[in-house]
């Protein structure tokens, strides 16, 4: 089965925070999203805004273009 943008970016969402070994409440807490929003963010399951990935990029203290290496 054929991966959705959504499912791909919320993947590399959380492979980055597991590297810089942030915990998903961490990375939520961070980006002032509820625990449930950041795992249905990483999950694939919702379909996140601009400025929403831009606090996440912020918090993991990355690049945009960081999001889109699959």
């Amino acid at each position: 089965m054929k991966q959705t943008i959504q499912q791909k970016v919320g993947k590399r969402i959380q492979e980055i925070r597991i590297q810089k070994n942030i915990t998903q409440q961490e990375l939520a807490a961070k980006c002032n999203f509820e625990k449930s929003n950041m795992s249905r963010l990483e999950k694939g399951n919702a379909n996140a805004t601009l400025s929403t990935l831009e606090r996440v990029c912020e918090a993991l203290q990355i690049d945009y273009i960081e999001l889109f290496r699959f």
